[in-house]
């Protein structure tokens, strides 16, 4: 997976991008003037098979779009992100991934994460793992549209703690 940016990212869209990529242990690039198709056939020589880009809205990550390599969109998330400043601490050859939605359930394909490892994983099943938290809405009309959330992606790390770095969904499209 190669995760790169729209053409001029914010410092907060930077700092997410890194992130991420640290947290799955995957390749981040600043895009620069690259096309779309460029991004693609970098992300084919790095031996990637998919292209993550994160869009800003107000100098702030509010979308992060997942694509194959042949450009085919695969899903697309709105909303926006948590960052950390402190060592995310993931062993990245033993995460596991649960969600409790179903069109998430195509991250365990593009995420490199090992599928086959919450068979035989003897620790916690919160260490080196990621949950998409389903959020359960009540209506208030108080609440403003863009502040509704319907799930959290947690990342936690070999401890079993949280990261601190999320991805707080408002609004989902998948394939």
């Amino acid at each position: 997976m190669l995760i790169s940016t729209s053409r001029k990212p914010s410092s907060k869209t930077r700092a997410f991008c890194k992130n991420l990529s640290h947290a799955l242990d995957c390749q981040y690039i600043n895009r620069g003037k690259m096309s779309l198709r460029e991004l693609q056939l970098k992300s084919a020589k790095l031996g990637s098979d998919f292209v993550v880009l994160v869009y800003e809205m107000k100098g702030n990550p509010s979308k992060i779009t997942f694509l194959s390599n042949d450009g085919d969109e695969l899903l697309v998330i709105m909303g926006s992100v948590n960052t950390t400043n402190q060592r995310l601490n993931i062993k990245t050859d033993e995460i596991t991934f649960k969600s409790d939605l179903p069109e998430f359930n195509i991250l365990k394909d593009i995420f490199p994460i090992n599928n086959d490892i919450s068979l035989n994983h003897k620790s916690s099943p919160k260490e080196n793992f990621i949950h998409v938290e389903k959020i359960e809405k009540e209506y208030s009309e108080d609440i403003e549209e863009y502040e509704k959330k319907i799930a959290i992606i947690h990342f936690y790390n070999k401890f079993g703690k949280d990261t601190g770095l999320k991805i707080n969904v408002r609004k989902v499209l998948a394939d």
